[in-house]
């Protein structure tokens, strides 16, 4: 998937006013042009900062996410509202966005890198962290925190919606099969994870998506003077309403939805069934 999200990231910071990046018609030009001119490097540029910071924001925030439930619940027999479910989740995403910022920086600077660069290009992850801090400080490993930080409306939004549309399908299933007091294990299979992890991850992008595009154009690399193309959060609002209207906060939003639909699909699929195993395990101990 990962060539999808180099698509998406040059997508969205492309703004048609004179930019270091080609011009791509559609996710398949921009696949084949990069192909063509990059070669595999280029499809897979940012790589080792995408799995590092997947595997680090996965971990992170289903165990901040698991814990807030957990400290929420405290006292209640019932389960928990919407509203709590959302708290959990927002509070999560607050904390992952303050851990892994700088790798995301990173992973948008090494997607963006193309040979009509004119500065020197970062040879990889390590170098890159180097690089940023020696030129331009420690403060610019937080670049993007802010819309960031909102983007944790995105994991909010997902896992509230993942929760209420599991109940409704839940109460559903077991109403179909006359298994009132049956739980969401007993009921819900792969194909049930799959259609809800993909549904709320869509209802998730739309409401969200204009702070991905903010974000990854607040984290471009400065030019060779040293000037950055956007210098605020409200600078970036202000230029692409100007220009681009509001089409422009949805820009790459195909290949987003190609990328992260199935990778959600999956990796409810995974999160279900491994806790299933694990309380069956326990069970038997």
């Amino acid at each position: 998937m990962h060539p999808l999200d180099v698509v998406r990231t040059r997508f969205q910071v492309h703004d048609g006013r004179g930019s270091n990046l080609p011009t791509y018609k559609n996710t398949a030009h921009a696949i084949f042009t990069i192909a063509r001119l990059e070669r595999l490097g280029g499809l897979y540029a940012g790589f080792s900062p995408a799995v590092l910071g997947s595997t680090v924001s996965w971990g992170l925030y289903f165990f901040f996410y698991g814990r807030a439930k957990q400290r929420y619940s405290k006292n209640r027999d019932e389960q928990l509202s919407p509203g709590l479910h959302l708290a959990s989740a927002a509070e999560a995403g607050a904390l992952v966005s303050l851990c892994t910022n700088p790798i995301w920086l990173v992973k948008t600077r090494l997607q963006l890198q193309t040979p009509l660069h004119q500065t020197q290009p970062y040879s990889g992850f390590y170098d890159a962290l180097r690089t940023i801090v020696r030129e331009e400080g420690w403060a610019a490993l937080y670049k993007g925190l802010l819309p960031s930080l909102f983007l944790v409306s995105h994991g909010a939004i997902q896992f509230t919606a993942y929760e209420e549309l599991r109940k409704v399908v839940v109460d559903f299933k077991s109403k179909k099969s006359r298994r009132h007091s049956g739980s969401a294990d007993s009921v819900l299979n792969s194909v049930d994870y799959a259609a809800l992890g993909a549904s709320s991850k869509v209802a998730a992008i739309l409401l969200s998506y204009p702070f991905q595009v903010m974000r990854s154009r607040l984290q471009q690399r400065p030019s060779s003077e040293g000037i950055p193309r956007y210098m605020d959060s409200w600078h970036v609002i202000r230029e692409t309403v100007r220009f681009e209207g509001v089409r422009g906060f949805y820009k790459g939003i195909t290949p987003n939805l190609l990328k992260n639909v199935p990778a959600a699909s999956i990796t409810f699929i995974v999160y279900e069934n491994v806790l299933r195993f694990l309380k069956f395990a326990r069970t038997n101990e």
